[in-house]
C-alpha cells in the first residue's frame, strides 16, 4: 500500500517570490484534478493483461508486481521513494490523482529524470484497463475514463493527444475562465505529441512546438480547466502555478553518462556552429538561442500539429485571462515549428515534435529512419544516442491493440518522420563529429 501525505498549500502572498522547491512540493503533493482511480484498482490492473504477462505478475512478489505495472503503463517512480509514483499524487484515502509529471518525467537508461519526456507513457492503455477493473469492482468511471470513449489519449506509447485536450478545455471557457458547455468546440484534429524536455523552458520566451504562446504561468493551467474547477478556483490557484513554473525553470539538463571522444566532439562543435547554430543556438560559456520558427515549406516535417489549432482558437486565447488579455501575446498564424534548444538532447529521445525519430543518429541520417520501430523498456543506444529499438519494415500483422501501441508506425496520420533534411549537407565524418558533440550539450 502506498501512503503519501496530501497537503493543502496556501497561495503565495503577492509580494513573495515564486519558489522552485515549493513548486515541486505542489506538483507532487497537491491535487488539482479528481482522482483517476484508487489503490485497489491499481493493484488489480495486471488481472486484465494478456495471459503470459498475467501469469508472470501472479507469480511475482507485491513489490515486483508493482514495478511490472509501472513498466507496463509507463508510470515513473519518484526518485526519492521506493514505491510512490512521480506522475500521480496518492492521497491519504489512497486515491491516485494525475499531475504534470505523468508526461514530463521519463526514464533514460532505466533512471527516472524529472522533467525528461516520458517516452514510455501508455495513457490510453492505462485508462482502458482502469475502466475494466472499475467495472469488475462495481466502481464509477472517472472523468478521464469517460473522456477516453470519445477522445484518443495517445495511439502510441510514449506520446499523448495532449494538444487536443487543451483545445477542448480552453474552448469551453470564456475569456474570464467561466465554464460554459454551450460554447462551440472547433473541429478536432487528433494527433500524438512527444512531451518536450522541461529543462529547456527557461531558454524560451514562447512555448509549444510552434512557439505561438508567450510563456507565462497561467498557460500551464490549461489542463486543470475541467468543469468542476470554476473560474474562482482556477484564479485562486494562480500563485501555485507561478511556483510550478519556477520549478520547471530551475531544472538543469542531465549530463551524458558515458565516455565522450573530446577531440571528435571539438571538431563536431565547429561543424555544428557552422551549420546548425543559426536555428538551434550556441552552447557553452556564452550560449545564445534565436528561438527561430522555421516555415513548414522549408522544414518539411509532419504538418498535422501545425494544422490542429484553428486561427479562431488562437485568437480567442489572445483575449483570454490565460494570456493576460493579450499582454502575453499569442501568435495567431505561426509560420511553422520552432527549432528547440538542444541542451540535454541526448536524454530527450525520441526526436521531432511527434516523437517519430528514435535516435540522434537517425536525425542525422534522414534516409535511414525506420518506418516502424519499438523501444525496449530500459535500453539506451550509446552508439546512435537515443532509444534502444527494434526496427521493422512494417507493422506486424495480428498484433493486439496494446502491442500495436508499443510500435511507432511512421506511416500513420500525424506520425511522419520525414523532413529536417539539413544533415544531408554533411558527409559521414562530419555527421559522426556532430553526433559526438551533441552528447556534451
Amino acid at each position: 500500500m502506498l501512503t503519501q501525505l496530501t497537503v493543502s498549500v496556501s497561495p503565495l502572498l503577492a509580494e513573495e517570490e515564486p519558489s522552485a522547491a515549493r513548486g515541486y512540493q505542489l506538483l507532487t503533493e497537491k491535487t488539482y484534478l479528481p482522482p483517476d482511480f484508487d489503490q485497489a484498482v491499481f493493484d488489480d490492473l495486471w488481472k486484465v493483461w494478456p495471459e503470459d504477462q498475467r501469469k508472470q505478475a501472479e507469480a511475482a512478489t507485491q513489490a515486483e508486481r508493482r514495478q511490472m505495472i509501472f513498466d507496463y503503463y509507463g508510470i515513473m517512480q519518484k526518485p526519492e521513494s521506493e514505491s510512490s509514483p512521480l506522475g500521480y499524487v496518492v492521497t491519504n484515502e489512497q486515491k491516485w490523482v494525475m499531475n504534470c509529471f505523468a508526461c514530463h518525467s521519463g526514464k533514460v537508461a532505466g533512471q527516472v529524470i524529472p522533467g525528461a519526456p516520458n517516452s514510455h507513457i501508455g495513457l490510453h492503455t492505462l485508462t482502458e484497463d482502469v475502466s475494466k477493473i472499475k467495472l469488475q469492482q462495481f466502481k464509477k468511471l472517472s472523468h478521464l475514463d469517460l473522456a477516453a470513449v470519445g477522445i484518443p489519449l495517445g495511439t502510441t506509447h510514449g506520446t499523448t493527444n495532449a494538444v487536443i485536450f487543451g483545445v477542448v478545455l480552453d474552448s469551453l471557457r470564456d475569456g474570464e475562465m467561466n465554464f460554459d458547455k454551450t460554447r462551440p468546440i472547433p473541429e478536432l484534429l487528433h494527433h500524438d505529441m512527444d512531451p518536450p524536455a522541461w529543462w529547456n523552458v527557461k531558454r524560451k520566451s514562447k512555448i509549444y512546438s510552434d512557439a505561438f504562446m508567450t510563456k507565462n504561468h497561467r498557460v500551464l493551467m490549461q489542463f486543470i480547466l475541467i468543469p468542476r474547477n470554476n473560474a474562482r478556483q482556477v484564479k485562486q490557484w494562480e500563485a501555485d502555478f507561478a511556483n510550478i513554473l519556477a520549478y520547471i525553470e530551475s531544472l538543469e539538463p542531465p549530463r551524458y553518462r558515458w565516455p565522450v571522444d573530446e577531440q571528435l566532439a571539438a571538431r563536431g562543435r565547429v561543424i555544428f556552429d557552422q551549420n546548425c547554430a543559426r536555428c538551434h543556438g550556441t552552447y557553452g560559456e556564452n550560449p545564445s538561442y534565436p528561438e527561430k520558427v522555421i516555415p513548414l515549406a522549408e522544414l518539411k516535417t509532419d504538418p498535422v500539429r501545425h494544422k490542429s489549432l484553428p486561427p479562431a482558437y488562437r485568437a480567442a486565447l489572445n483575449e483570454s485571462w490565460l494570456s493576460r488579455y493579450g499582454k502575453d501575446p499569442v501568435v495567431e498564424a505561426p509560420a511553422g515549428y520552432v527549432a528547440p534548444p538542444l541542451d540535454g538532447i541526448w536524454a530527450s529521445a525520441p526526436y521531432f515534435h511527434n516523437g517519430s525519430v528514435p535516435t540522434l543518429w537517425h536525425v542525422l541520417h534522414p534516409e535511414a529512419r525506420p518506418q516502424v520501430w519499438k523501444r525496449t523498456v530500459d535500453g539506451y543506444d550509446v552508439n546512435r544516442v537515443g532509444l534502444e529499438i527494434e526496427s521493422l519494415p512494417e507493422l506486424p500483422a495480428k498484433l493486439s491493440t496494446v502491442e500495436r501501441r508499443r510500435h511507432f508506425d511512421t506511416t500513420k496520420f500525424g506520425k511522419s518522420a520525414a523532413g529536417h533534411d539539413y544533415p544531408n549537407d554533411l558527409n559521414e565524418a562530419e555527421k559522426q563529429a556532430v553526433l559526438e558533440y551533441l552528447k556534451t550539450l
